[in-house]
């Protein structure tokens, strides 16, 4: 009945489709905020905290690359928002006028507390101040749950790399492990069937890894990482006749995803 219910909601995105249509989702021209962020066209501030679960998209500094966190923004999260409230009694936000999706946050916003389930995307061109790690740190330390996606294309292990130094300043001493495909962040909600879950445009085998409380994997899962995978991108193009397979199936890892941390 989920996996029923899952594919049926992919077809009722009727927001998504209206904003679609009023031009709210292209990424348009670059602009600054005031402190130095690239934002996109399509974000028209942050809705007020009202204690509803919302999607928190981690923004960092730079152009280029740097403006990867900005990718798949806001169609992804507006989509997987609207899976939430149909097959979960979480009652998500979703839009209220023109925002739409998820609120934009900077690390070292003391708002991101308010928050438990924060995305990172296109780690590679994360590139965190001093106050940033500082940030991520406590909001980790305080019970937060980061999702790290976009590893994909020609320079994955570059951004590898860059993302595991970038953690060993966020989390001295811990170790990045791989998870294994038995762990009850797989199966908090649905049952993930990973030969379904076939890396974005590539169709490769995606690894994913996790930084542990303790470095213990037998404790709570504080960072997850979709290596060679992209499920912001299949979030995006639900609605538009990709691959419905493995579509459903990043939904469900998502679903999982905020289940689990919704309950560790």
């Amino acid at each position: 009945m989920r996996a029923r219910a899952l594919g049926i909601a992919l077809a009722l995105l009727p927001a998504a489709a209206d904003a679609q249509r009023r031009g709210e989702y292209g990424m348009g021209r670059a602009f600054g905020d005031p402190n130095e962020f690239y934002m996109p066209r399509a974000w028209a501030g942050n809705a007020t905290y009202d204690g509803r679960f919302t999607f928190a998209r981690i923004k960092y500094r730079g152009t280029g690359r740097g403006a990867g966190w900005a990718h798949d923004y806001p169609r992804a999260e507006v989509h997987f928002m609207r899976i939430m409230r149909s097959i979960t009694t979480i009652r998500p936000f979703i839009e209220a006028g023109p925002i739409v999706g998820s609120n934009i946050l900077a690390l070292d916003d003391p708002e991101l507390m308010k928050y438990p389930v924060a995305y990172l995307s296109e780690p590679g061109g994360w590139l965190p101040t001093d106050k940033e790690v500082l940030g991520l740190r406590n909001y980790l330390l305080k019970g937060g749950f980061l999702i790290v996606d976009d590893f994909d294309g020609g320079g994955m292990q570059q951004d590898w790399f860059q993302f595991v130094e970038q953690m060993r300043r966020v989390l001295p001493g811990s170790r990045i492990a791989e998870v294994p495909k038995s762990h009850a962040i797989f199966d908090s909600f649905f049952r993930i069937d990973f030969d379904k879950l076939v890396a974005y445009r590539t169709g490769g085998t995606p690894g994913y890894f996790g930084v542990f409380q303790d470095n213990d994997v037998r404790k709570k899962v504080m960072v997850i990482i979709n290596y060679n995978q992209d499920i912001g991108d299949y979030w995006e193009w639900s609605d538009r006749g990709f691959n419905v397979v493995p579509s459903n199936e990043a939904y469900k890892l998502g679903v999982n995803y905020l289940i689990y941390a919704l309950t560790h």
